[in-house]
C-alpha cells in the first residue's frame, strides 16, 4: 500500500458523498429537542480546553434514549482535516416531557491536527451538538445546533502545551 491517506475510505473524508449508515443512525419512538448550546470561553487560548453545555429535552410522549454527539469542523487548516471530527458523545435516557443539561469538555488534544506531529492551530472552529452528524439527511428528524469559537495564539506542537 502506497497511499496512506484516509480520503475516500472513511465517513470523515468522503467529500460530498454521504455514508450509507452514518454514526448515530437509527430511529426513535420519541422526539428530542436541543437548545441553549453554550461555549466557554468563546475565544480560547491555543492550549486551553473548551467547556460545552447543551440542554436536551424529550418532547415526545414516550421515554427514550438519545445519543448526543459533538463534532468539530475546522474552518481553515494548514493541513487536510476531516469534514468534521467526532469529539464526544453520550447516551442519555430521558423520560417523556423531561429535560437535562449536559456538560462536555473539548480538550486541546481533540483540536490537534496532524502535520508530521500533532499541532494546535489558531483560527475559527465550528462546534456541532445534536443527535446526528452535521448535514445528515434522515427520515427521523434530529436537530443539530452549531456555534463557532475562535482559537487564539501562535500555532505550536501539542506536546508544547
Amino acid at each position: 500500500m502506497e497511499n496512506y491517506t484516509m480520503e475516500g475510505r472513511t465517513y470523515r473524508y468522503y467529500g460530498q458523498e454521504a455514508p450509507l449508515y452514518p454514526f448515530g443512525y437509527g430511529l426513535s419512538y420519541t422526539t428530542f429537542q436541543y437548545r441553549d448550546l453554550v461555549l466557554s470561553p468563546p475565544a480560547l487560548p491555543i492550549c486551553a480546553n473548551l467547556s460545552v453545555s447543551v440542554v436536551l429535552a424529550n418532547a415526545g410522549q414516550r421515554d427514550g434514549e438519545e445519543v448526543v454527539q459533538l463534532y468539530l469542523r475546522w474552518e481553515q487548516s494548514s493541513v487536510p482535516v476531516p469534514r468534521w471530527q467526532l469529539v464526544a458523545f453520550r447516551r442519555v435516557a430521558l423520560p417523556a416531557g423531561r429535560e437535562t443539561k449536559l456538560s462536555f469538555q473539548v480538550t486541546a488534544e481533540q483540536r490537534a491536527v496532524w502535520a508530521q506531529d500533532w499541532r494546535l492551530e489558531p483560527g475559527a472552529i465550528t462546534l456541532f451538538a445534536g443527535g446526528q452528524q452535521p448535514d445528515q439527511q434522515t427520515r427521523a428528524p434530529s436537530e443539530v445546533l452549531s456555534t463557532r469559537f475562535t482559537v487564539t495564539g501562535a500555532a505550536r506542537p501539542l506536546r508544547g502545551c
